[in-house]
Order: C-alpha cells, then structure tokens, then sequence
C-alpha cells in the first residue's frame, strides 16, 4: 500500500517531484510540529494513502513548511495545514485548513476512491450542494441575493456573477482601502502584519518572526491580519507581496521571514534605531 513519505530537505523534495511520473498526482502536504491541527491531518493522510496501492499512480509526501521555507515560498504556503495537489508539475488544486473531507474529495477527484479496505478513521467523500439561486452571503457574510451566478456560459451569460459582483465592490472601495493600508502600515515605526498576536502566533513564520524581534529587542506593533480580510487581501496587492508575515519600517515594505532574517544576518544593526535599548538611550 501507499504511504506518506516524510521528505527531509530541498533536494530531496526536487529530486523525489522530478522523478515521478508524469501521469503521477502528487499530493503534497505542508505541515508543522507544532500545530495540533497539523497532528489530525498527518494521521488523515496516512489513512487515505494506506487506501492505494503502491503502484498507484499517486504520491503522499510530507513537507515541514518550516524545515523547507524556500519550498514552502515556492508553493506560497502562508498557513499549515495546507495540501498541493501537483501533476506533471503543475498545481491542480490547493486546499488549506484541516477539512478532512475536503481533503479526501480533492484526492479522488485526481488519483480516484482508494481501492483498499474501507477505513473508520477515513471520513467520507464531501459533497457540494450549490445555494438557491437568489440567496446566500459571501465569505464576508454580505448578501449575495440576485447576484448568484448565472447557468450560461459565463462568456455570453447577462449580468453579474457572484465573484464579478465582489470584484466591482472590491474596485469601487479600492482607494478607500489603499488609503487605510498607507495609514497602518505607519502606524507604528515598525509594524508587523502577521497571522495571529505576538503572543499567540497562528502561523509558523509569524512565530519565527516574532521571535527574531524579540531577540533584537526591536520594538514594534502589530495588526492581527486574520481579523480583518480586507485588510489581509488588500494588503498583498497594496505592498506587492503576496505572502505574510510582512514587516514593515516608516511605512516602507522590509518583507516577509526570510527577508528579514537575512537583513539581520547581514546587518546586525538592522532597525536598531527602533530597539528598547535606542529609545531609553534617547531618553535619557
């Protein structure tokens, strides 16, 4: 039967890819330790991989998303869990969150059902029940009546899709939001966009990050991007960045983990202007 390969560095995570068969779904599968979330699906997977042959023209593999930051870049993974359904080296689909269902449905829909022995841990295949027609909220619970998508081809259809409706809404309100991102990007000297508080990381590079800040001793505010989805969409395109943690100093882009832990390697004395022991000297 298949297993969840665990893969142990960069090259190996290349090379195992490169080797597969072009006809080959690889199912690969960004974790961290320290996420619980991470602990259920890690026991998911092996489940739904014991379902296929090891012949089968699948691959379970298993990224430590910090271990591997450059691969985890490379698939813009900003959450764990989070799962990248690859063919022919080309992404057909992602899945974030610890939806086990979703997860199992994603995986039949490439590699088909398992033909192994049922499993009581497997949960079963999700199903999708489209909304009525003239009903529903969007992700930011707002009314979605008369705007549902039409039947038609999508190129001839009249009217406004769902999506194409947000999107008008997201245009009409985009200089408004720019004008906010420029004000809380200063709010602070330093301000860090992170998933999560300093105290309660709920991404791995923001917990990195945070603990490179705190080593420095920088001083530095925050904004909880996971309370605000504007603010977490908008910002992307605002600073051209599409990942986070981003760290920002007098409202210019420093970047995410890797940048700013480079920038301290290479300057010791990068944003000492902005640590604890600067401003009582400045004080004094």
């Amino acid at each position: 039967m298949a297993t969840l390969q665990n893969i142990a560095g960069e090259a190996a995570f290349y090379s195992t890819i490169s080797e597969l068969p072009p006809s080959t779904l690889a199912v690969i599968y960004f974790h961290a330790s320290w996420a619980k979330p991470c602990q259920q699906m890690s026991v998911i997977l092996k489940t739904l991989a014991s379902t296929y042959p090891a012949d089968a023209p699948v691959a379970f593999l298993a990224v430590d998303a910090e271990e591997l930051p450059d691969v985890s870049e490379t698939y813009d993974v900003t959450a764990v869990p989070y799962i990248v359904l690859q063919k022919d080296g080309k992404t057909l689909e992602t899945v974030s969150g610890s939806d086990a269902s979703k997860v199992r449905a994603a995986v039949e829909r490439y590699a088909g059902p398992g033909s192994g022995p049922p499993q009581s841990s497997l949960p079963p295949a999700q199903t999708v029940t489209r909304p009525a027609a003239d009903s529903g909220t969007d992700s930011a619970g707002k009314s979605l009546a008369g705007y549902a998508p039409s039947a038609q081809d999508p190129k001839t259809a009249p009217g406004y899709s769902a999506s194409e409706y947000r999107q008008g809404e997201q245009q009409t309100n985009k200089d408004e939001l720019h004008q906010r991102l420029g004000e809380l990007v200063k709010a602070a000297p330093v301000m860090l966009f992170m998933k999560g508080t300093p105290s309660a990381p709920q991404c791995g590079f923001s917990r990195q990050t945070v603990a490179i800040l705190r080593e420095k001793g920088i001083r530095y505010g925050f904004f909880n991007i996971l309370a605000d989805d504007e603010v977490r969409q908008g910002l992307k395109e605002f600073a051209d960045w599409p990942t986070f943690p981003q760290l920002w100093a007098e409202g210019e882009l420093v970047g995410g983990l890797d940048i700013v832990r480079e920038e301290f390697e290479n300057d010791p004395a990068f944003l000492a202007q902005f640590s604890a022991s600067a401003s009582k000297t400045a004080t004094a």
